[in-house]
C-alpha cells in the first residue's frame, strides 16, 4: 500500500462533484490544491490516499445521506485514515473514540446476541446505509495531527454542510464535541434532527456521550419520517 496522496487518482462522486462545482474554482482550493502539490513534491507522506480523500462523499450520494456525522481531521498514523471519520481500515485496531463509540452503542441498543467488539473498525458498511461521516479536514501528514488544518479544507467541508441544509430534508445530525457542534450550527432543527452530545474521546466520553442513545434516537426519527433505520452493528 503506496502512503502519499496522488492527484492523478483523487475522484468524487458525480452528485457531489456537482453540488460543489462552484467549490473547485474558488481561490481557497486553487491555494489548497497548490499546498498539497507541495507537500507531495517535499516527499511528506498525506493521509489518507488519494483516492480516497472524498470517500466519504463517494460511498454516500447526496441523495442518499440519511445521518451525516463531524469528525475533525483523519487520523495521522499509517493505514488507518481512509476517508471516513472515526473508521479505520480493516484490520487495523480500533482508537479510543472509536472503542467507546461501539460501546454507546452496545449500551444503547444491543442484545445479548448482538454486539459490537474490538475485532473491526472499518465503517464503511454505515456510508453504504446512508452515514456521511465526514471530518472537517480531509487530509493530514503523518504522525502530525492537526497539520492541514486552517489550508481551506474547513471552508469546503463548509460548503457540504450548508448543500445538506439546504437540498435536503428530515436529515439526522449526531454532533459530537464542540468543534462539530460549531461547525453544524447552521444547521436548520426545523428541517432536521441535530443531536449533541460531548465528544467520545476518552477525555470527554463519561461527561455524556455515554448514556446519550443517539444511534436509538436516530432510527426512531429516520423511521418516524419514512425512511430505513441503520443498521448500526454492521462494520467491516
Amino acid at each position: 500500500m503506496t502512503e502519499t496522496a496522488s492527484e492523478d487518482r483523487v475522484r468524487l462522486e458525480a452528485s457531489w462533484k456537482t453540488a460543489l462545482a462552484e467549490e473547485f474554482n474558488a481561490a481557497y482550493m486553487r491555494e489548497l490544491r497548490a499546498f498539497l502539490k507541495r507537500e507531495k513534491q517535499a516527499r511528506k507522506v498525506i493521509y489518507p490516499e488519494g483516492q480516497n480523500i472524498f470517500a466519504a462523499l463517494d460511498l454516500c450520494p447526496l441523495s442518499e445521506v440519511k445521518v451525516v456525522i463531524i469528525g475533525q481531521d483523519p487520523y495521522h498514523g499509517p493505514n488507518q485514515a481512509h476517508g471516513l471519520c472515526f473508521s479505520v481500515q480493516p484490520g487495523v485496531p480500533q482508537p479510543p473514540s472509536l472503542v467507546n463509540v461501539f460501546q454507546e452503542i452496545n449500551d444503547d441498543l444491543g442484545t445479548p446476541a448482538r454486539r459490537l467488539d474490538g475485532s473491526r473498525g472499518c465503517l464503511e458498511p454505515w456510508a453504504r446505509q446512508g452515514v456521511l461521516l465526514l471530518n472537517a479536514v480531509l487530509t493530514v501528514e503523518r504522525s502530525r495531527a492537526g497539520s492541514h488544518q486552517g489550508k481551506g479544507w474547513e471552508i469546503f467541508t463548509d460548503r457540504i454542510v450548508a448543500v445538506l441544509n439546504e437540498q435536503r430534508e428530515h436529515l439526522v445530525f449526531l454532533l459530537w464535541g464542540s468543534y462539530a457542534q460549531k461547525k453544524g450550527a447552521i444547521v436548520d432543527r426545523q428541517r432536521h434532527c441535530v443531536l449533541t452530545a460531548p465528544h467520545p474521546s476518552p477525555l470527554s466520553a463519561h461527561r455524556g456521550f455515554f448514556g446519550c442513545r443517539h444511534f436509538s434516537a436516530a432510527n426512531a426519527y429516520l423511521e418516524a419520517h419514512g425512511q430505513t433505520p441503520i443498521d448500526w452493528f454492521k462494520v467491516a
